[in-house]
């Protein structure tokens, strides 16, 4: 990959850049690519101040170059004015080099980033259909759980799906592993990571007008959108966020026991999976920590918390039980810790 991508890479992933440089070099590009091209559809996804038509004929621009559909040269002057990150007006001014790195994969590479790209285009394209018109004064939440589910396999399980068949192919395509498993968790992983982020930032989105918990599960609770954070439902609001609390958990658990599964010689693969769990696991913790109030200032956590949990798996690795303990031990914090209700 050129070194001005690179910096691409390091400007826009944030906290994943450190995931994607202790991959091994066999799968990094490839993943790397993914990625990149997935935060630049996100980008223009999230580039909220230009209508909703611009946006959706600039995805489906960007998607027909990646599935090789088109070679009409793109053009986001409209959406790079729009940028205030520096590093996502970057992804788009850069994004020709991005796609010149397509055909120098492998053709069972490329049919690979194709297919997770063209899954996760059609999920952000049917969440800016969904959410058309949303606006704090007008909130519009997800129907069901279905509708829920649905929404973070494509932008996430399909990740994990991903991730996998590419490690498969490249780094133990002899290893005797229980398939179904392996991909069923790994989808799982994903969707875990996206519930996260998404329970996480439930007080962004609805001040953006968007409600990701489901409407029908909101009415049984007897609950609005417009309501969920106001300290006066709490006691109403708490049981139902606690449960996609349980259900964050128990994806990440899934991708524990994806991670312990893979052969134990893929330090570096199992260390860039074992990270985002456990940031997660961490971040779950917060989450049952804070009241509504607090939900609405946000739950982050630290840098410093970051470094201490990337340097403790490290150190731990050698340690087989301790090592494979470490999940364990973020859920029994979890259970110990302060309760909503």
């Amino acid at each position: 990959m050129a070194a001005e991508l690179k910096k691409l890479l390091k400007a826009s992933s944030r906290s994943f850049y450190l995931t994607l440089r202790v991959l091994p070099r066999r799968v990094r590009p490839q993943i790397s690519l993914a990625y990149l091209l997935a935060r630049t559809t996100d980008t223009i996804a999230d580039t909220e101040i230009l209508p909703l038509g611009q946006r959706l004929d600039a995805l489906q621009e960007l998607r027909e170059r990646i599935l090789g559909k088109s070679t009409t040269p793109l053009n986001f002057g409209a959406l790079i004015k729009h940028q205030s990150s520096p590093a996502e007006r970057l992804l788009l001014e850069k994004v020709e080099k991005s796609l010149a790195l397509l055909p120098k994969l492998s053709p069972a590479d490329l049919q690979r980033v194709r297919g997770v790209l063209d899954i996760i285009t059609t999920g952000q394209e049917l969440d800016l259909d969904r959410f058309a018109g949303a606006s704090a004064d007008n909130i519009i939440a997800l129907k069901s759980a279905v509708e829920l589910d649905d929404y973070t396999y494509r932008v996430a399980g399909c990740v994990g799906e991903f991730w996998t068949q590419m490690c498969r192919a490249h780094l133990f395509p002899h290893a005797e592993l229980e398939e179904a498993q392996l991909f069923g968790d790994s989808i799982r992983f994903g969707k875990g990571l996206q519930l996260v982020n998404i329970l996480r930032d439930l007080s962004a989105d609805l001040h953006r007008g968007r409600c990701y918990m489901p409407l029908l599960e909101l009415d049984q609770a007897g609950l609005m959108p417009s309501v969920l954070l106001s300290p006066a439902n709490e006691s109403r609001f708490r049981p139902l966020f606690h449960r996609y609390l349980d259900l964050a958990e128990s994806h990440l658990q899934a991708g524990w026991n994806y991670t312990t599964s893979l052969p134990r010689g893929q330090i570096r693969v199992r260390l860039a999976c074992a990270w985002p769990i456990l940031i997660g696991a961490r971040t779950i913790e917060r989450l049952r920590a804070a009241d509504v109030l607090k939900l609405r200032q946000g739950v982050k956590i630290s840098r410093s918390e970051v470094r201490g949990i990337l340097q403790r798996s490290v150190l731990l690795y050698p340690l087989q039980t301790a090592w494979q303990r470490q999940m364990v031990t973020s859920s029994k914090a979890v259970a110990s810790g302060p309760k909503l209700g």
